[in-house]
C-alpha cells in the first residue's frame, strides 16, 4: 500500500469510528487507541495529510459539519458570474483550463474517440483518470467499490468510444490536480443541461459550499431541481469539478457517486486547508503546498 491510500485509508476508519461516538468528540489517546495506532503516528498521519490537528480534523468529519458549512460557508451562485465555457476557473491554487464537446459529437457517444485512461495513487484512494489530447474527461474514486467496478462505470457513459491504457498522457495533468500547481486541461463531455451544471459547480470557492437548489438557479433551471442533482450525480470528473461541495437545503450530505466516506474526506480536507493560517515565514501550511501523487505501483509522478 502506498503513502497516500494508506492515509486515506487512515482517514476513512476514523469516519467509522467518529460515526460510532453519536457526535461525541474522542480524545486524542481514546481515538488513536481505536484505530490500532499509538498518539504520536495517528497524530503524524493526519498532520500530513490535513495540517490540523486530530482533534480538528474530527470536528470536520462529523456528520454535523456540513451543517455547519451551510451556515457559515455558504455561496450563492449567479448566473452572471459562473466562470465561461471558453474561460478560466481557480480551484485550490490550480488553474483549470477547459472546454466543452459539441452537442453533436456528444450525441454519438464518443463514437470516433480514442479515451486514454490510467490508475494512480491519489489522497482519496485508488483513482481512475481518464481523458483525450484535450483535457481529463474522466476522474474516479474506487476506494469504496472496485477497479472493474469503477471502469465500468466510467466508460459505460461513451459506450462508442476506444479506451487504450496510457497513462503517460495523464499523469502531468492528474498530478496537477491534487498537487496544486500547474495547468489541467479538462474536456467536459455531456448534455447541454449537464454542462452549465458543472459549470456552476466550477465557481464555488474551495472551504465553501451550495445547494442544488442555487445549482439549478445558476444552470437557469430553477424548476429542474431533480434534473440538477441527477447532472451533479454524473459529473465525469469528480474533485476536479466539485460535486462534493454541493448540499441539500437541510444541511444533508446528499449522495455522492463514489461514496459518501470520500466525500466527506474531501470536504474536511477543504475546510482544514481553508481554516489554516499562513505560517510565518510566508509559506503556505503543509496541506495548501497540494497532496503528493503516485502511480499504482508507488512510483511518484
Amino acid at each position: 500500500m502506498t503513502e497516500d491510500s494508506y492515509h486515506y485509508g487512515i482517514i476513512r476508519r476514523a469516519i467509522d469510528v467518529i460515526d460510532a461516538q453519536d457526535g461525541a468528540p474522542l480524545p486524542l489517546d481514546e481515538l488513536a487507541r481505536q484505530m490500532d495506532m499509538s498518539p504520536a503516528h495517528f497524530q503524524r498521519v493526519f498532520s500530513s495529510f490535513a495540517g490540523v490537528s486530530p482533534k480538528r480534523f474530527q470536528q470536520y468529519l462529523t456528520l454535523g459539519h456540513a451543517k455547519t458549512m451551510l451556515r457559515d460557508r455558504f455561496t450563492t451562485l449567479e448566473t452572471a458570474d459562473a466562470v465561461g465555457l471558453s474561460g478560466t476557473g481557480r480551484l485550490h491554487d490550480l488553474f483549470i483550463k477547459w472546454e466543452a464537446m459539441s452537442p453533436g459529437e456528444y450525441a454519438r457517444k464518443g463514437r470516433g474517440m480514442t479515451i486514454s485512461y490510467g490508475w494512480f495513487d491519489g489522497p482519496f484512494g485508488d483513482t481512475l483518470t481518464m481523458g483525450t489530447e484535450r483535457g481529463i474527461c474522466g476522474m474516479a474514486f474506487a476506494a469504496e467499490s472496485t477497479r472493474e467496478a469503477t471502469f465500468s462505470d466510467m466508460s459505460a457513459r461513451w459506450p462508442n468510444a476506444t479506451f487504450i491504457e496510457n497513462a503517460d498522457l495523464l499523469r502531468e495533468w492528474t498530478g496537477n490536480a491534487f498537487g496544486g500547481t500547474g495547468d489541467t486541461q479538462l474536456f467536459l463531455i455531456g448534455a447541454p443541461l449537464q454542462i452549465k451544471v458543472w459549470e456552476a459547480l466550477l465557481s464555488i470557492p474551495t472551504g465553501h459550499v451550495s445547494t442544488y437548489s442555487e445549482l439549478a438557479i445558476a444552470a437557469n433551471a430553477p424548476r429542474a431541481v431533480r434534473a440538477v442533482g441527477t447532472a451533479v450525480g454524473r459529473n465525469p470528473i469528480s474533485w476536479l469539478i466539485p460535486c462534493h461541495r454541493a448540499l441539500r437545503k437541510s444541511g444533508e450530505l446528499g449522495g455522492y457517486h463514489w461514496g459518501l466516506p470520500v466525500k466527506r474526506a474531501m470536504l474536511a480536507y477543504e475546510s482544514a486547508l481553508t481554516d489554516m493560517e499562513p505560517s510565518t515565514d510566508g509559506r503556505k501550511p503543509a496541506a495548501q503546498m497540494g497532496l503528493g501523487l503516485r502511480q499504482t505501483d508507488g512510483t511518484p509522478v
